[in-house]
């Protein structure tokens, strides 16, 4: 039985609310008759921008405050872009749709260049991913990586004003957000193996909501479902969080999933990777398999190094 009403917690920043606005609009069309309207909030992740994420706990600051909106009530799901909800859900909560993935890649931004390759020695590349951060270093240890927080425009904002000679953002959030323009171009998986889940939409219920789970399903995208599934379940055998350089990404040709993972020192000094194929039925055990890889190689060893190392 559809509601008559939902209510969809969201951050405030255009980008979130761009999200919660695309799941409200095909929502509505699914069920006309339902009301369905936008709770937006201001989250942890969002007011402490004077440091880098892996300093003050992670993406999930980024969804407490949504969470607690799904617990007491005040809304009935969240929406999150997937590749910041942490692999292990708190207790009481569980994703109930994955929507159709858009661009997973990660994008080259800059006033001045046309290319990663074309920048000098020293020039400043603005970031706030470890794992980007990792990669850039490894292949390019000319460049000056420095953090860079805020929202999309924000950073942007940053750019502009000459405070970096580039930046890489998600290609997803600048082209929901329609600037296109600003990309000059998108990285391939070589240069910027993507984060888990980059680009796919997650719809986050209470646990115990179970009546929602029909009225969400046809938002589901089995296909972006199982590749997300997969690259999560990598990330969670090996205890990822964005406090690690961690990347994973998925494909699916004639029925078969492969999956590439990687995991690196932020310094660039030490890059692990990995790679595995098997049938989309078995995406979840996919992601596990090719952390044992990357685990065989010495990934657990260089993680607890990274923790170490941030936790000083």
């Amino acid at each position: 039985m559809t509601p008559n009403k939902l209510v969809i917690a969201s951050r405030e920043s255009a980008l979130a609310m761009w999200q919660a606005e695309h799941i409200r609009d095909k929502l509505q069309a699914l069920y006309p008759q339902c009301e369905v309207s936008i709770l937006g909030m201001t989250t942890q992740g969002d007011q402490i921008l004077d440091k880098t994420l892996s300093k003050i706990g992670g993406k999930g600051l980024f969804i407490k405050e949504l969470e607690q909106a799904l617990k007491d009530g005040r809304a009935d799901l969240a929406v999150h872009s997937i590749k910041d909800v942490p692999m292990k859900l708190p207790e009481g909560f569980m994703l109930a749709a994955i929507g159709e993935r858009a661009n997973p890649f990660d994008a080259f931004v800059s006033n001045l260049y046309e290319r990663l390759e074309e920048l000098p020695a020293g020039a400043v590349v603005g970031t706030s991913s470890l794992r980007r951060e990792a990669q850039l270093r490894a292949r390019y240890p000319h460049l000056e990586i420095r953090p860079l927080r805020g929202n999309v425009q924000t950073r942007l904002a940053k750019l502009d004003n000459g405070d970096y000679d580039a930046i890489i953002l998600a290609a997803a959030g600048l082209q929901r957000l329609g600037l296109d323009d600003r990309i000059r171009v998108i990285l391939s998986p070589i240069d910027s193996l993507p984060a888990a889940g980059q680009g796919a939409l997650g719809i986050e219920i209470a646990a115990h909501r179970y009546d929602l789970l029909p009225v969400l399903n046809p938002l589901n995208h089995a296909l972006t479902n199982a590749c997300v599934m997969a690259e999560r379940a990598l990330a969670r055998a090996l205890d990822g969080s964005c406090q690690v350089p961690l990347a994973a990404y998925c494909t699916e040709e004639g029925g078969m999933l492969t999956l590439r993972g990687l995991v690196g020192h932020p310094d660039g000094s030490m890059i692990l990777e990995a790679s595995a194929q098997a049938p989309i039925a078995y995406a979840d055990a996919l992601g596990r398999a090719v952390a044992k890889k990357l685990a065989d190689d010495g990934a657990i060893e260089l993680i607890k190094a990274v923790l170490a190392e941030n936790a000083e």
